[in-house]
């Protein structure tokens, strides 16, 4: 493993400040609380945003490690769900045939 002077946040501190304010955005709150009938959780952009300037100044360990969490369960949380469709390994048999001439 690198050591702990080389080590980066897995995202820029302005990215996480840029997601947070997003997050708080009136479209954004007006978008989430249409789609899912709540108000967005911002917090945890905050806190990252927070820890990765306390990792900027202080090279605290907890802020590396709350940011490394926060990270893997983002992944995670992405990597969850099955994809929506199912993807072919090789193209129809009749691909060539205009639209109009396929058999239904």
């Amino acid at each position: 493993m690198a050591e702990a002077g080389s080590w980066r946040p897995p995202r820029a501190c302005d990215d996480y400040r840029s997601e947070w304010k997003h997050c708080r955005s009136i479209q954004n709150l007006f978008h989430h609380y249409y789609t899912y009938g709540e108000p967005p959780s911002c917090g945890q952009w905050k806190r990252d945003y927070e820890n990765c300037r306390e990792w900027e100044k202080t090279k605290s360990s907890t802020a590396k490690d709350s940011l490394c969490k926060s990270e893997k369960e983002r992944i995670g949380e992405k990597q969850k769900h099955e994809p929506v469709w199912t993807l072919r390994k090789t193209p129809p048999l009749d691909w060539q045939l205009p639209l109009d001439d396929k058999p239904k």
